[in-house]
């Protein structure tokens, strides 16, 4: 049989984000590095859907008391995620790779899990689902959204954060790690916000604080200054939102290096050049994080549609005009899925058969481990 860290790594590998192996093996050394073994055994009774101790207590043939404190202690480092609804007792889910525990070790961070999440996430990109179906989405800075009837609110930052009822802030995971590789960009740490029951979660531990909306926006506005993409969770009802650099972000850094970065981001918006208006000032080039502006040796700029992602920070700069941010056609603009449930699904769905059968048995194990608890309370 193999072993608890291997036996780990291949359930992780099965969920929609995937952790697809290394010659080398350096993500079950990510793993030994995270996990106690007693936690890596308990993580592989979890499922995304979250349960209650008790139910993953018996699953795991352990004492309630223990499966308690090792699930409260797993989701204080950040390797769990873990749900505290008033009223109700907590209740606890498996994270993921990416997106899951490796943004919970945000000011958790050293040298030695830096140095290896560098080393396994060319191969993460590489073979994992990022490419076929993003779990994030790109949505642009709020002065840069065209103002037509078309543009639905899950398109707009700013109604993004009105629909929320509970908002946090945390710092930057990707930031905090380049500043550890001696490749610290200077720009705003704390800036990735979590919403609602993932607000609490980020407050309950420990991790960030909870804002007003009128800080959420002043964040947006210094990121927009800054030249952050906004990129939140790829549904219509985000969990998180993160402003990201193309320098330090493991998804931007990544992307951009690809010839073709729009297709490899979900986003309806595309900028618009008009080269008759154009100054040549070069502040659209300077703030662009995917190159798709540049200037040739005459400082004549030039666009190029397919590295756009449409994140609207050179229309925010362009002092003439000159650059505009429009909807694609429809045929063109990706289907934004309706909560997380949908995205994992639908990442599932795109690696095959064998990811959604998974999900769909979690989801029916997980029902009827629910009816088999109220019946045994019911006695």
């Amino acid at each position: 049989m193999p072993d608890i860290y291997t036996q780990l790594a291949l359930y992780l590998d099965s969920l929609p984000a995937g952790f697809p192996p290394t010659e080398d093996g350096v993500e079950l050394k990510i793993l030994e590095k995270l996990f106690s073994k007693e936690e890596a055994a308990l993580t592989l009774h979890l499922s995304l859907l979250n349960e209650a101790a008790p139910i993953i207590a018996h699953k795991a043939g352990l004492p309630i008391d223990r499966t308690t404190n090792l699930l409260e202690g797993m989701v204080e480092k950040g390797l769990i995620s873990g749900s505290y609804p008033e009223g109700a007792p907590p209740t606890y889910a498996v994270s993921q790779f990416v997106i899951g525990f490796y943004e919970g070790q945000v000011d958790r961070l050293d040298q030695e899990i830096v140095d290896l999440v560098e080393a396994y996430v060319p191969t993460y990109f590489e073979q994992g689902p990022w490419k076929q179906y993003p779990q994030v989405r790109t949505i642009p800075v709020n002065e840069a959204v065209p103002i037509t009837s078309e543009v639905m609110p899950y398109l707009q930052a700013k109604a993004i954060l009105e629909s929320k009822t509970q908002i946090a802030v945390r710092n930057c995971v990707c930031r905090q790690e380049m500043e550890i590789l001696g490749q610290g960009c200077g720009k705003p740490m704390e800036t990735c916000l979590t919403f609602d029951g993932a607000a609490l979660n980020t407050v309950q531990t420990g991790k960030g604080r909870l804002i007003s909306k009128e800080e959420a926006f002043q964040i947006l506005k210094d990121a927009q200054a800054a030249g952050l993409v906004l990129q939140p969770a790829n549904s219509q009802n985000p969990i998180m939102l993160c402003l990201c650099c193309d320098c330090c972000c493991g998804v931007l850094r990544h992307i951009k290096q690809e010839p073709n970065p729009s297709e490899l981001v979900a986003n309806p918006f595309i900028a618009q050049y008009d080269p008759t208006l154009c100054t040549e000032c070069g502040a659209c080039v300077e703030i662009c994080p995917m190159d798709a502006l540049s200037l040739d040796d005459l400082g004549s700029v030039h666009f190029d549609p397919i590295r756009c992602i449409g994140c609207g920070l050179c229309t925010g700069v362009c002092p003439s005009g000159a650059i505009l941010l429009v909807q694609k056609p429809k045929s063109e603009q990706p289907k934004i899925p309706k909560n997380t449930t949908m995205t994992y699904l639908n990442i599932a769905r795109v690696q095959g058969l064998g990811k959604v059968f998974n999900l769909i048995k979690m989801w029916v194990l997980h029902q009827f481990r629910r009816i088999t608890m109220r019946e045994k309370k019911g006695q």
